[in-house]
């Protein structure tokens, strides 16, 4: 295997090669595609795109005028990753395009899908999903490459590297299906139903498009079905208590004064928490509160407070609207109600 290594590095294969014509178109490219891409969020307008949606998408650009590492060094792939050991390919390739059109594409795509999906999951759990999707994308690639090269013994589908962020943009598709269902999708022109469209543009786009990754856009599929029926939803929900219970509980815990357990401090008020009794004290703070009296007076007082309350009540509230007079039944109601009073006075 080191000697297929060294000989793979002074030969690079297909996918190198077209990624580095591809570095060349761009480097003397007219740039339509991202005076393309600036015309389209100028005419959806700033103050319509979500934060999390607008950061991202500029986040995009910004590392495709200036990019983290050449294009070779990002794609992710099972050779770069696993063999190499350089994993932070995961996290730069879905951020990394390889020409304008790439990015153009792929960033109009995502502005619908953000605009639509961030307005409904809210800001913070919109970007927890991006960044779950652009790592898992990745990871579910790998997956996929390897158990192909074990099943075929053909080594290139390791070493096919992969980059764009149209893996995440599938598995968002798969998510904004879900959220939207019973609608009509067109691709290509064609309606489609919403709850194929995926798996229709995952074929027609390796069809007409042949230099696209199949195994990229089907990883974020896998990804997508994972969140909507599988266990990564409630994955994720768990990983976000988890963490808001750690921030919780690393937040400084308030002094408690001296005066007793129910004593707090922190904001200069009493706060009454839960106490335990002992039977002993239990019933000595029951007979301090019943003022010496026993338990039938007890009841009998607490009867007396409850109608002299709804007596009370019913005398402050005001008429009836629009002259509507007392029925039969409140009339009955409120002479057995003062019947009850008169007898508890005797």
């Amino acid at each position: 295997m080191m000697k297929h290594e060294e000989t793979q590095r002074r030969k690079p294969d297909g996918v190198e090669l077209e990624l580095q014509t591809s570095m060349r178109h761009r480097s003397r490219g007219s740039q339509m595609g991202l005076l393309l891409l600036a015309s389209q969020v100028f005419q959806v307008g700033l103050d319509n795109i979500p934060p999390v949606t607008l950061a991202v998408l500029a986040l995009n650009v910004y590392l495709f005028l200036f990019p983290a590492a050449p294009l070779l060094r990002t794609c992710v792939s099972v050779q770069q990753a696993y063999w190499f050991g350089d994993w932070r390919r995961l996290l730069l390739s879905p951020l990394h395009h390889a020409d304008d059109w790439h990015l153009y594409f792929n960033m109009v795509s995502f502005l619908w899908k953000g605009m639509k999906l961030e307005r409904r999951l809210g800001g913070a759990w919109f970007l927890y999903v991006l960044s779950v999707f652009s790592l898992l994308t990745g990871v579910v690639y790998l997956v996929l490459e390897a158990t192909l090269t074990e099943l075929t013994q053909d080594n290139s589908y390791s070493m096919t590297c992969a980059v764009g962020f149209s893996g995440v943009l599938f598995a968002l598709k798969v998510l904004n299906n879900h959220y939207h269902p019973g609608g009509v999708t067109y691709v290509m022109g064609v309606p489609v139903s919403s709850s194929y469209a995926s798996w229709v543009e995952l074929v027609l786009i390796h069809v007409t498009s042949p230099g696209t990754s199949f195994v990229g856009h089907l990883s974020g599929i896998l990804v997508g079905l994972l969140y909507t029926s599988g266990p990564l939803k409630p994955l994720m929900k768990k990983c976000a208590e988890f963490v808001s219970m750690n921030g919780y509980n690393s937040q400084p815990r308030a002094n408690f004064s001296a005066s007793g357990p129910s004593g707090y401090s922190g904001t200069g008020a009493e706060y009454s928490g839960y106490h335990h009794y002992s039977p002993q004290n239990t019933a000595h703070h029951s007979a301090s509160n019943a003022g010496g009296l026993t338990e039938e007076e007890q009841l009998e007082m607490a009867i007396r407070n409850s109608l002299n309350d709804r007596g009370q009540t019913s005398q402050r509230s005001p008429p009836p609207p629009y002259g509507f007079n007392l029925s039969e039944e409140q009339e009955l109601a409120e002479e057995v109600r003062l019947r009850r009073l008169r007898r508890f006075d005797r």
